[in-house]
């Protein structure tokens, strides 16, 4: 028997855990802080993009992540206009104090990379100015 009950719950949250690992492994031992920097950057990127690509975005993560995803979401305003680099890293600032916004924003993207359709990265990281796409992998160049 599952540890919830539930095992679509109890899958997100081993998925969950495991994303924050990774990005344990760059930012260091809090997962707390993991945690915030995850939201942070995916809240910058979901505010960057049309309503529909962040969509299909939101769909491709985890159950618990995709909650986090949509916290504070306001559709009508979307998409931003963040159109260098330096907007995008001031608004992961904003949500995350203890961090440089750079390292969190490329531990992010690397995650993002690794467990996620390469397309679907692809047509996320396109969509971003190309300073801002500097900063994330190619998805097509994984291992």
């Amino acid at each position: 028997m599952s540890a919830s009950g539930v095992a679509a719950f109890d899958k997100t949250l081993q998925v969950t855990n495991t994303w924050l690992d990774d990005i344990m492994k760059q930012q260091g031992p809090d997962r707390q802080v993991a945690w915030h920097i995850l939201g942070a950057v995916l809240h910058t990127i979901r505010d960057r993009l049309p309503a529909d690509l962040s969509a299909h975005l939101a769909a491709q993560l985890p159950l618990l992540v995709r909650g986090a995803y949509y916290e504070q979401y306001e559709p009508s305003k979307q998409p931003m206009r963040l159109h260098s680099l330096d907007e995008f890293l001031t608004q992961v600032k904003e949500e995350l104090a203890f961090t440089r916004p750079k390292d969190a924003v490329q531990t992010v993207f690397g995650v993002l990379s690794h467990y996620l359709d390469p397309g679907q990265v692809a047509k996320v990281r396109e969509s971003l100015p190309e300073d801002i796409r500097a900063l994330w992998p190619d998805p097509h160049s994984r291992h």
